[in-house]
């Protein structure tokens, strides 16, 4: 597959009970499809992925799998801080049809440069190619440069979703190897595919998929004046998606739309009402109420 244009990191509804809701999720997927992305992303930290049991986990995937039918790559998230973890839920999917694996940065027990690298090199061994996920926020750690240069050389480590919030990290690895990189903020994808970046692992566009598109294609395009216009019509929504810990505010979005149930896994919750309120105006000020 070619790591190029908008894949949505998908949220993961759930029914009144906190059971997943499955057939909310197909809807979910099937509309997602039509509006244009490139690809999905199930299972990431969009999709609440710390509180899905691994039954649950390989379910979405698969749920995700069979909706899209073929017109949108998926990126499964089958990432761990558990090597032997990561190992375990990426050949569950091996014969699932996806096309790849988002494999975030091991979180909480902070690896060293070396182990690192054998811990994505491991996953990369299975035969599914590798979307790496530096994401230091979530992670307490960043994937040095250094060890990005050793892994883009295992020929199935594809590209680089970069959520460390810095344009100029783009720049230094297009200059060290040839790894596709991919924006890990909304807000920051325009100036990081002006820069080298081929498109975006979006929160954002759970909420606008078929503008998120657009604007992607238009920067990738070099249509910078036109991407520019979008980037600003739809900053206040990539703002007010963060403005809570990722994913409360889009599921909060996607409650108001009328998409899914405001329905959330301990230790995360709702949003205190000032946040709604916030998200609420945003999204009728771009008429998406």
């Amino acid at each position: 597959m070619t790591f190029t244009g908008t894949f949505t990191a998908l949220i993961t509804p759930f029914n009144a009970n906190g059971s997943v809701d499955y057939a909310a999720l197909r809807n979910f997927v099937q509309w997602q499809v039509s509006s244009g992305v490139s690809g999905l992303v199930p299972v990431g930290t969009t999709g609440e992925s710390p509180t899905l049991d691994v039954q649950e986990h390989i379910k979405v995937i698969a749920t995700t799998v069979e909706a899209a039918a073929g017109k949108a790559s998926i990126i499964a998230g089958t990432g761990a801080n558990s090597t032997a973890e990561a190992i375990e839920l990426t050949r569950e999917v091996l014969g699932m049809g996806v096309d790849a694996t988002l494999q975030v940065t091991p979180y909480y027990n902070k690896p060293n440069a070396e182990g690192l690298f054998r811990h994505f090199s491991a996953v990369a061994d299975l035969g599914l190619p590798v979307v790496l996920y530096n994401v230091p926020g979530r992670a307490g750690k960043e994937i040095p440069l250094d060890v990005v240069v050793r892994l883009a050389a295992h020929p199935q480590v594809a590209a680089i979703k970069e959520a460390a919030g810095s344009v100029d990290r783009v720049s230094a690895i297009r200059d060290a190897c040839e790894l596709t990189v991919l924006s890990g903020d909304d807000s920051l994808t325009l100036p990081m595919i002006s820069v080298g970046a081929s498109g975006v692992i979006s929160v954002a566009s759970n909420v606008i998929p078929k503008e998120m598109s657009a604007l992607v294609r238009l920067a990738l395009a070099n249509d910078l004046a036109g991407a520019r216009e979008m980037h600003r019509t739809f900053y206040p929504l990539f703002r007010d998606l963060f403005i809570d810990t990722n994913p409360i505010p889009v599921k909060a979005a996607l409650a108001l739309m009328g998409r899914i149930a405001p329905v959330y896994r301990l230790p995360l919750c709702e949003p205190s009402d000032k946040v709604r309120e916030q998200i609420g105006r945003t999204l009728r000020t771009l008429n998406l109420l």
